[in-house]
């Protein structure tokens, strides 16, 4: 399974910034698309941003505009980073490779509380 460990989460307020890091394998971030998931309490898991092997992006609807996911090979990390953050935001975020058969990953990490409240 891929061993993964996301980083960054914390409490911001409304309208504030944070920048999430997923660390990994060198390997698996250079042979798979990687994309950036969350989960609100309550709700289901949404894919929120993916990012290629090249470099190519997409971007959930509800994001688009705001956040932002970028390699760093230089750390191994794939991150996110997060703008004009909304209560809406708030969720547990992880990471993990991306198919358009994303649901059916049985193995996800701990990911990271984001909280988004004044």
């Amino acid at each position: 399974q891929v061993q993964l460990v996301e980083s960054g989460g914390g409490l911001v307020q409304p309208g504030g910034s944070l920048r999430l890091s997923c660390a990994g394998s060198a390997f698996t971030f250079r042979i798979n698309t990687m994309g950036w998931y969350r989960q609100a309490a309550g709700k289901e898991r949404e894919l929120v941003a993916t990012i290629t092997t090249t470099g190519g992006t997409n971007y959930a609807d509800s994001v688009k505009g705001r956040f932002t996911i970028s390699r760093d090979t230089a750390k191994n990390t794939i991150d996110l980073q997060m703008n004009s953050l909304s209560t809406e935001d708030t969720a547990v975020y992880y990471c993990n490779t991306y198919s358009a058969y994303w649901r059916t990953i049985a193995y996800w990490g701990q990911g990271t509380q984001v909280t988004v409240s004044s």
